[in-house]
């Protein structure tokens, strides 16, 4: 699942953009989040999934990266690499 940083929030129109860590950026609407989207803020870290759009791919289930799931990641990674 790719992770990125909420690069611009639009909250009152409900969208936002995330710039993934491979550079790209994707749309997300406040329908594609999980949780709460009015407490998401920019610069904050998240995961999400890609999917298809007449306009082109967006994020959809858009999830804050806690400190858990970060752990979670990085330990898994050293596992695989040792």
């Amino acid at each position: 699942m790719p992770t990125g940083t909420i690069k611009k929030l639009v909250s009152d129109r409900g969208f936002g953009f995330i710039k993934a860590e491979d550079g790209q950026e994707y749309f997300f609407h406040r329908s594609g989040t999980e949780g709460d989207f009015d407490g998401l803020q920019g610069g904050e870290k998240v995961s999400f999934e890609i999917e298809s759009s007449p306009k082109g791919p967006r994020a959809k289930s858009v999830r804050r990266v806690t400190s858990e799931s970060a752990k979670a990641r990085a330990s898994a990674r050293a596992f695989f690499y040792c």
